[in-house]
C-alpha cells in the first residue's frame, strides 16, 4: 500500500506541469503494411493510472474502453475505446479552440462513452455531435474510425465542430496533438511533437508500411526532438531535459487500435495497449472479448491496472530526482535499458496477438 501511494503521489507531481499533452494519429488502410486502418493515441494526463474494461449496457453497443484508475470502479468516462460495431474513438485536448463555459467542462470522456455505446460509423458520431445539448463541455480533437474504413477528426468546442476526413489526407495520415487546425493560428500546444511524428514516420509513410508497432514502439519510445535534432537513441549523453518529446513525464498510455479489412469479421479488431509510462511498459493485445489480466482493474487494492503500476515503479529510475525541478530530468541510461527490455516483450506480444484473429 505504501509503495502504491508513493508511486501515485510521484506520478501526480510529474504530471502537474502539463497534464493534457496527448499525441495522436489516424492512419488510412492504404498507408499500413497489412491494409487495416489504425487509430493511435499517446496519452498524457494527470490521472496516473489507466485500465481497460468491457462495458455492456441493455440496448447499447458493447465496447472496450480505457478508464482512469481509481479506488472504485468508475466507468462513466472512457478516454479511448472500440466497440462491437467496429467503431473506435479517442481524443486530444485542443488549447486553441474557444474555452469552455466555466460550469460545463471536461466532458470529453462522457461524450466518448456515449459514442462507444451508440455509434457504428463516423457519420453516426457526427450525428451525435449535432444532437448533443449545448454547451457540450468539450474542447478537443475527437479522432474516430469505423468498420467501413472511414476515419476523421472532429475539432470540437462547446458549440461547434469542424470535420477533417482521412480520405482527404494526401499521404494517408492525419495527426493531432494539442491544437486544432481550425483554431486560433499559432496558439495551443504540441507543434513540435506534431513535427516529431512527421519526421519519425516519413520513411514508412513513403513505403506505405505503417504498423501499430510503428506507433507504440517507434513513436512512444522515441526521445527525438525535431527542433534540436536530438535523438536519445543515438546520443551518448546520460541525461536530457524532458522537453517536447512524444513520451513525457505525464504519459500514461500508448494505444493503437487496428481496424479491419473490408468484409473482415469485426472480432478481428485488436487494441494494442501499452499502459503506464510507455518507455517503461509493453504492449498487450486486447480484443472485444478478451482483456489481459495486467491491463484490467486488477491491482490488489483499487481499480488500477497492474501493468500501469509496474511501469510506475520502473519510472522511478527514469525520473529519480524528486525535489525542485528534478522531475524535468530524464536518466537516459536508465530509460534505454528499461525500454529495450520492454520493447522485446512488446514484439513477443505483437507476434502472439496476431494469432488471435479469426481466419
Amino acid at each position: 500500500m505504501k509503495l502504491r501511494f508513493l508511486i501515485l503521489s510521484l506520478a501526480c507531481v510529474l504530471c502537474a506541469q502539463l497534464s493534457e499533452a496527448c499525441t495522436s494519429a489516424i492512419v488510412a488502410a492504404s498507408a499500413t503494411a497489412d491494409g487495416r486502418p489504425i487509430l493511435w493515441k499517446h496519452r498524457d494526463t494527470s490521472a496516473s493510472n489507466n485500465f481497460l474494461y468491457r462495458v455492456e449496457q441493455p440496448g447499447k453497443i458493447g465496447f472496450v474502453g480505457l478508464f482512469n484508475g481509481a479506488d472504485e470502479l468508475n466507468l462513466d468516462e472512457a478516454w479511448m475505446g472500440m466497440n462491437d460495431a467496429g467503431f473506435a474513438i479517442m481524443n486530444t485536448v485542443a488549447y486553441n479552440l474557444p474555452a469552455n463555459e466555466p460550469d460545463w467542462i471536461d466532458r470529453e470522456g462522457v461524450v466518448m462513452s456515449m459514442a462507444l455505446a451508440s455509434c457504428r460509423t463516423v457519420d453516426d458520431f457526427e450525428r451525435l455531435l449535432k444532437q448533443l445539448p449545448r454547451p457540450m463541455g468539450v474542447r478537443t480533437n475527437f479522432g474516430v474510425i469505423d468498420a467501413e474504413g472511414n476515419g476523421a477528426y472532429f475539432e470540437t468546442d462547446d458549440y461547434n465542430y469542424e470535420r477533417f476526413d482521412l480520405k482527404d489526407a494526401a499521404n494517408g495520415i492525419l495527426i493531432r496533438t494539442n491544437y486544432a487546425y481550425s483554431g486560433i493560428p499559432n496558439e495551443g500546444m504540441g507543434y513540435i511533437r506534431h513535427k516529431n511524428v512527421e519526421d519519425l514516420l516519413d520513411t514508412q509513410l513513403g513505403s506505405r508500411s505503417i504498423t501499430p508497432a510503428s506507433l507504440t514502439e517507434g513513436l512512444s519510445r522515441s526521445f527525438y526532438n525535431s527542433v534540436t535534432g536530438f535523438n536519445g537513441a543515438d546520443s551518448s549523453e546520460s541525461w536530457t531535459i524532458d522537453q517536447d518529446f512524444i513520451p513525457r513525464h505525464s504519459s500514461t498510455a500508448s494505444i493503437a487500435i487496428e481496424g479491419i479489412k473490408p468484409g473482415e469479421n469485426i472480432s478481428n479488431m485488436i487494441m494494442w495497449a501499452n499502459l503506464g509510462y510507455p518507455p517503461c511498459s509493453h504492449v498487450v493485445p486486447v480484443t472485444l472479448t478478451s482483456i489481459p489480466e495486467e491491463a484490467g482493474p486488477n491491482a490488489d487494492s483499487g481499480a488500477y491496472s497492474p501493468a500501469g503500476l509496474d511501469a510506475s515503479v520502473r519510472m522511478l529510475e527514469v525520473f529519480p530526482i524528486y525535489r525542485g525541478s528534478g522531475s524535468r530530468y530524464v536518466n537516459l541510461d536508465a530509460v534505454r535499458a528499461i525500454s529495450d527490455e520492454q520493447y522485446r516483450i512488446s514484439l513477443e506480444k505483437y507476434a502472439a496477438g496476431a494469432k488471435l484473429r479469426v481466419q
